[in-house]
């Protein structure tokens, strides 16, 4: 079977290019390029629009420069972690980012970020990284997983969980640890809405790629990086992050939060895309 194309649909993409009030000839960072969806819509809004396109996936960076091979010369890619970036003396007049997993990590199997498929428990967005799910699952103790299973899964049932994952380790594939998970749980939990392993499964993604850390420390910094009027858009998929970006927004010395609530997809947009019905979208503006 041939390898899936990279193909990413990118979220709330009219509300955030609208939210962004675009200027001609303007410079924008878009902080998570994914696909490079949202960055096209940059690019086509405004003339002589710049961006300058990070992420810290290497796949993710491939596929934008394919999606943009038409914007070569208004484009600059750089492989980071939006935490770490380090923009020196520039300043943008709009920062976005996109904080959903992207289509690539859920449909290439050999990532290991879904249970649908069998593969390593890899998990790792940055590959340059050490840390793998599979070394969290084989070798913490039972307290720890049970606690990052509640914190960042919002696992009710963590404890259970856990306490099975240890009696059955070591686990190499993420098929093993899913099923293992199932069979920890009641039936009728094992068989509601969502499949059981999924918060699991979100937990130890936020744990190796440090996603929360990362976000905490990108909106601290990001402010600084705006020019007066400059605006932000940040696309939140689960309460955890979007509680963070909804109230380092509001903390900022330097911004005005435009967004009472978040943004939400429209019902086109839902029917369109099934996975950008949890999507929130906040925006502020640099105080000038």
């Amino acid at each position: 079977m041939d390898k899936p194309e990279f193909f990413h649909i990118s979220v709330l993409s009219r509300e955030l290019v609208h939210g962004l009030a675009i200027r001609p000839g303007g410079h924008y960072l878009d902080a998570t390029v994914g696909g490079g969806g949202h960055s096209r819509l940059i690019l086509e809004a405004a003339p002589d629009v710049e961006v300058t396109a990070i992420d810290r996936d290497e796949s993710a960076i491939a596929a934008a420069k394919i999606v943009l091979t038409n914007f070569n010369s208004r484009i600059n890619f750089i492989q980071s972690n939006f935490a770490e970036f380090n923009p020196k003396n520039v300043t943008f007049d709009g920062i976005i980012a996109d904080l959903g997993v992207s289509s690539v990590h859920l449909d290439f199997p050999e990532r290991g970020f879904s249970f649908r498929h069998e593969a390593a428990l890899d998990m790792r967005m940055d590959r340059r990284e050490d840390l793998t799910a599979a070394d969290i699952i084989n070798h913490w103790d039972e307290k720890e997983l049970a606690d990052i299973f509640f914190k960042y899964g919002e696992e009710r049932l963590s404890r259970r969980i856990a306490r099975r994952i240890v009696e059955n380790r070591p686990f190499k594939t993420t098929t093993e640890l899913a099923e293992a998970i199932a069979y920890s749980v009641p039936r009728q939990y094992r068989y509601g809405r969502i499949h059981p392993a999924t918060r699991v499964f979100q937990a130890l993604r936020i744990v190796v790629n440090q996603e929360l850390t990362s976000l905490e420390k990108f909106i601290y910094q990001a402010p600084n990086w705006l020019k007066p009027s400059g605006r932000i858009g940040i696309i939140s998929f689960h309460s955890l992050e979007d509680r963070i970006v909804k109230h380092r927004l509001k903390e900022s010395p330097l911004l005005q939060v435009l967004t009472k609530k978040p943004i939400i997809p429209q019902e086109d947009e839902l029917e369109n895309n099934p996975r950008s019905r949890s999507a929130k979208l906040r925006l502020a503006e640099r105080k000038i």
